[in-house]
């Protein structure tokens, strides 16, 4: 008999390290490679999987998040049955509170697991980029007969203390779990690694309804599954880790290394995007059997004008959304969204532009972010002098990448595209 899988995605993370670019946005709907958003990852792994019956979890700043489903994932024609449904917060907890946590927030939703009655519950963060068959981990799930699976990656122990950790046996039984700890204990196997937890849990349903019960009875509880659900449940419930390391994605060379990255810096979603545009993409956007899903767009292709000595519209090792024209600039080494200018003579290096962007004429701009909208005047320079960024009011990373803000008018803040 086929296992009845229901998948909860929690998709309310406020992603403050993200600033700016969740100034406006929950993390989750934050643009990523062009024409995505971070939420289409674990959207696509679902259904990919052929896991079809969706609640996306939303809570902060929700309204560009609830735009992208809409606008594609929700109504859209990819899903012939079942659902993806956004779910706010249900307000059931005593004090009628928003999510206090993420088993909060499967607590105040927890009448739709009953109803939907799942043999297993599929637990899934949205704020990583990542490709996975999350069939493969299910299976674990059931051949270990396990209550509780935990997906989880060996890492390098320095970064332990930036992580969750999860402690096992040699066959993958989970007997501890550190929290951001340097000294956590190291794999069984590998001295110089840990498991550091993905946050991406696989549940059976009666047991996962049990201990989110008890939660909620304990007063001293942050009502999250890492700190709070998981720890309990050691001794109590058969749990396991799931090595990510030995997932396989269809389409893919057998000695791919499979993909994860933890985006909760502007440095590191910067790498993230970074990625996807090498000539052997570490993320490979183009496997037609896993493809990335998104929302919708008619957009035209991208347009590549001109070529003359001083002004040949071109692209190099870079990624190019539809509708962007590129009229006699240069881009090198980036990530443009939708329906971006760049006029003559302009030069882009080591950026990401996000959609409806305007780059003037002989605009210089080197490792930088533009938000939605932003319009960079002729002949402006950017990225080169990061104390003149500073006085100029754009938000600089201690890395040295510049984001530059959209200044939006009443107008265009009715017309945009969220």
């Amino acid at each position: 008999m086929e296992l009845k899988v229901l998948a909860l995605v929690l998709a309310g993370g406020e992603g403050t390290r993200l600033y700016p670019l969740t100034k406006e946005r929950a993390k989750p709907a934050v643009p990523f490679g062009g024409k995505y958003r971070i939420v289409d990852f674990v959207l696509s792994n679902l259904v990919n999987s052929g896991i079809y019956s969706i609640y996306v979890v939303v809570q902060f700043r929700s309204q560009s998040l609830l735009q992208h489903l809409s606008d594609g994932w929700q109504f859209g024609s990819l899903l012939k049955n079942d659902f993806i449904v956004p779910v706010p917060a249900q307000m059931r907890s005593e004090g009628k509170d928003w999510y206090r946590g993420t088993a909060d927030a499967i607590h105040q939703n927890i009448n739709l697991i009953e109803q939907s009655a799942p043999n297993v519950v599929a637990v899934f963060g949205a704020d990583h980029i990542y490709r996975m068959n999350i069939r493969e981990m299910i299976e674990f799930h059931e051949q270990k007969r396990a209550h509780i699976t935990v997906a989880a990656i060996p890492t390098d122990k320095k970064y332990a203390k930036e992580f969750g950790v999860i402690e096992t046996t040699r066959g993958g039984r989970i007997i501890g779990f550190h929290e951001k700890k340097a000294d956590a204990p190291t794999l069984p196997d590998d001295p110089g690694k840990v498991y550091a937890s993905m946050g991406n849990y696989i549940f059976s349903t009666d047991m996962l309804l049990k201990l989110v019960e008890e939660d909620q009875e304990d007063k001293n509880s942050s009502h999250d599954f890492g700190r709070d659900i998981l720890p309990k449940a050691i001794g109590r419930a058969e749990m396991f880790a799931y090595d990510f390391m030995t997932n396989k994605i269809p389409g893919e060379p057998e000695d791919k290394l499979p993909y994860w990255r933890d985006v909760g810096t502007l440095d590191a979603y910067f790498e993230a995007n970074m990625d996807i545009r090498a000539i052997n993409p570490a993320l490979n956007l183009f496997n037609r059997k896993w493809p990335l899903r998104t929302a919708g767009y008619s957009d035209p292709p991208a347009k590549f004008a001109f070529d003359e000595a001083d002004r040949r519209g071109q692209a190099l090792d870079s990624v190019i959304a539809g509708g962007t024209i590129i009229s006699g600039g240069v881009i090198r080494n980036s990530v443009v969204g939708r329906h971006v200018y760049v006029h003559a003579q302009a030069e882009l290096d080591n950026c990401i532009v996000f959609d409806y962007c305007d780059i003037g004429r002989k605009a210089r701009l080197r490792n930088c972010i533009l938000e939605k909208n932003v319009r960079i005047p002729e002949g402006a320079t950017i990225g080169y002098d990061l104390d003149a960024d500073r006085k100029a009011g754009y938000f600089v990373t201690d890395d040295g990448l510049v984001v530059v803000e959209g200044k939006r008018t009443p107008v265009e803040l009715t017309t945009m595209m969220l």
